[in-house]
């Protein structure tokens, strides 16, 4: 099946260009990306095959088709989405927590991805399923689902270029001293363990923001945002600094008063890959942490 990935109608800015400079350097589809298209899909100019080295003229629509890397082979399951944006592009999901977002060992079915590529088949739609930004299944909140290989490619460059902002509501255990402050240390797997993470001097480079919202007894809430995405970063950067978050055992957390870690991806801002336009999406706390919030602040 070939995919569309890029559909445009070349202006005055463009004429004289090559379509492989237009295409890599204003929509920036990677040289990967042209080369599947060569051997794996089609360029077209107004409907006809082209050469990525033939100049553009204004009014000409050009259209780059890939075929897909493989067939998705994740099952369809209908269930609810809160699906907050979607687009030709990418989808904004509001997750809840206890929901797996890909398939795993453990969790062979009902992930989120199930329920996506469900809901893109009632529709018609034949994609596969590429998750932007992970959250750990305890954690609730906003993310991100590219609907295309070009698509995906910009949120990558978006992560790497730190201008895909997200941000995160986390309560923590005790009261944080500091007013704000940045967690800087890198982050590996724990000795003898697949799951759990520690700062290690060997490990990934994670940096963390936080700031204190509010202060209870013995809780703090916090807004935290993110430099890197390592697995688990706000939680071992916060067990780290001493105060675990509320009801994350795995890290040192009491289930006391929640019965998961008190972490919620508030909000996601990033510039749209193909118009440019500021997307700015945010998603209140779900109840158990408003609960926890209310009980202590």
């Amino acid at each position: 099946m070939l995919e569309e990935l890029i559909r445009f109608t070349a202006d005055e800015a463009d004429a004289g260009h090559t379509v492989r400079d237009v295409l890599q350097k204003r929509y920036g589809v990677s040289r990967r990306l042209l080369i599947r298209a060569k051997f794996k899909g089609r360029i077209t100019r107004n409907g006809l095959l082209v050469f990525v080295n033939e100049k553009l003229q204004a009014g000409d629509e050009i259209a780059v088709m890939v075929e897909e890397d493989a067939e998705e082979t994740v099952a369809p399951e209908e269930m609810p989405l809160s699906i907050r944006y979607e687009d030709d592009d990418l989808m904004v999901i509001a997750k809840p927590a206890g929901l797996v977002i890909h398939p795993t060992g453990n969790h062979a079915s009902g992930t989120l991805a199930n329920g996506v590529i469900a809901y893109w088949k009632s529709k018609g739609e034949r994609r596969r399923f590429r998750a932007v930004n992970r959250l750990d299944k305890d954690t609730s909140g906003l993310l991100i689902v590219a609907k295309n290989q070009w698509a995906h490619e910009q949120f990558s460059r978006m992560q790497q270029e730190r201008t895909l902002h997200r941000t995160y509501h986390a309560i923590a255990e005790g009261e944080v001293k500091a007013d704000e402050g940045t967690l800087d240390g890198p982050i590996g797997l724990a000795d003898d363990s697949f799951i759990t993470r520690q700062v290690r001097p060997d490990g990934q480079a994670a940096v963390t923001h936080f700031r204190v919202i509010a202060r209870g007894e013995g809780m703090s809430h916090l807004e935290v945002k993110l430099d890197t995405g390592r697995t688990h970063q706000i939680r071992v950067h916060m067990s780290h600094l001493g105060h675990p978050l509320a009801g994350d055992d795995l890290y040192g957390g009491s289930r006391t008063y929640i019965g998961r870690q008190a972490l919620h991806a508030a909000r996601l801002s990033f510039f749209h890959p193909r118009n440019g336009l500021l997307m700015d999406f945010t998603e209140p706390m779900p109840l158990d942490m408003q609960q926890l919030a209310a009980r202590f602040f």
